[in-house]
């Protein structure tokens, strides 16, 4: 189930926003396996670092305070999931399936999402360093009050993605395809690359005055006083 963020005036579409209702959880304590099957479990400061759950599916599961450092969960399928204080480095999630899932308080670094479909997900508070979105497919996505430092949207198709209250650092979004993408309540937006991409977003008149340096560059523009 999912509802959609209100866009006012005539602005860009807004995202579905997940609405995860979770069923009572079974208190999980076991390791992760390759194409694994988890589903109505709870997941709570378990220590999965380095474990591989290549192509595991979690539907209508809470992962709670977990270390999820160089875990391997490539291909995975996660659905209708909270995943909230999750911390790790080197995660890789590439080409893995995120759909009604709310990340929440992460502290993730290097994390890969290279070639991932998320489709109504939240991503709310938290820090999140070097994030690789390269070549992902975001629709319906909403980055509320969080910290994104040097994400990777090289090659990515965003439609329906919001940033709000949220900081982006030195993004890039080389040959990414935006479709109805508000970044006029990001907090603070830093683009390193790809600026002349983000046609199909919006932004607002102070932005485009900070981007304006990073446009001209981009565009062979010499500015002299």
């Amino acid at each position: 189930m999912a509802r959609r963020a209100a866009a006012g005036g005539t602005g860009p579409k807004g995202a579905r926003r997940p609405e995860v209702r979770l069923p009572r959880l079974e208190v999980f304590g076991g390791g992760l396996e390759p194409d694994g099957d988890y589903d109505g479990l709870e997941f709570r400061e378990a220590d999965l670092a380095g474990q591989d759950g290549g192509g595991a599916r979690f539907m209508d599961c809470a992962l709670t305070g977990c270390a999820l450092d160089e875990t391997r969960l490539r291909h995975a399928r996660v659905l209708d999931c909270v995943l909230s204080g999750i911390r790790g480095v080197g995660t890789d999630l590439a080409e893995a399936t995120l759909r009604d899932v709310e990340l929440l308080d992460a502290r993730l670094g290097g994390t890969q999402l290279h070639g991932a479909v998320l489709e109504r997900v939240l991503v709310r508070g938290g820090k999140i360093d070097y994030l690789n979105f390269r070549r992902a497919k975001l629709r319906d996505v909403v980055f509320e009050s969080c910290v994104l430092v040097e994400p990777d949207f090289g090659g990515a198709r965003l439609e329906r993605v919001e940033f709000v209250d949220c900081t982006l650092k030195a993004a890039d979004f080389s040959a990414a395809t935006l479709t109805d993408v508000d970044l006029r309540r990001a907090a603070s937006l830093e683009v390193a690359r790809g600026v002349g991409r983000l046609a199909g977003a919006v932004i607002s008149p102070s932005q485009l005055l900070d981007l304006a340096p990073v446009l001209a560059a981009e565009m062979g523009i010499r500015v002299e006083g």
